[in-house]
């Protein structure tokens, strides 16, 4: 393997003279010269690199945090759909009594003035928020009041809903 250097004209000057320069200073000064290249070195090494590439990591980290954060949130929002959903029609027990089934329950009706009460005796915690979210999407029901009591199993809450129409 041949190596082929390229002489520089300009830089092998410049060598020469920096050699020339170097040879008339004595010890000590050659030392405080070595010392000084030396902090400068390390200067340039901090400020020119490390703290450059810790402010990138810095921005990177935040930046991260900022867009897993909004990717929960639009998880969390669920899934857009142009399609409204099917509203559901008949009287307030009918609309009750229709829609807790398919979340793992099923209340007791009882009439009220302006609307009607649901009474459910056991239920998860995350199927009854689902059911009440449900129930204010898909008909004219509005939950006016709410009295949730948690249950000794873990998750489980009985439930009093009031809704108005």
């Amino acid at each position: 393997m041949r190596l082929i250097l390229a002489r520089m004209p300009a830089l092998d000057a410049a060598l020469i003279r920096f050699d020339a320069w170097w040879s008339t200073r004595s010890p000590r000064e050659r030392l405080m010269f070595g010392v000084l290249a030396a902090l400068l070195a390390g200067v340039i090494l901090v400020y020119g690199v490390v703290k450059p590439l810790q402010s990138a990591r810095a921005s990177a980290l935040q930046d991260i945090r900022t867009y897993e954060t909004l990717t929960a949130r639009i998880r969390a929002a669920g899934t857009l759909s142009a399609s409204q959903p099917q509203r559901r029609q008949g009287s307030p027990n009918d609309v009750i009594l229709g829609s807790a089934p398919s979340f793992g329950f099923t209340p007791v009706v009882a009439p009220i003035s302006g609307g009607a009460r649901a009474t459910i005796a056991d239920a998860s915690y995350d199927s009854l928020m689902a059911w009440l979210a449900d129930l204010s999407a898909t008909s004219s029901l509005r939950v006016t009041r709410v009295e949730i009591q948690r249950r000794p199993d873990a998750g489980r809450v009985s439930a009093v809903v009031d809704f108005g129409g």
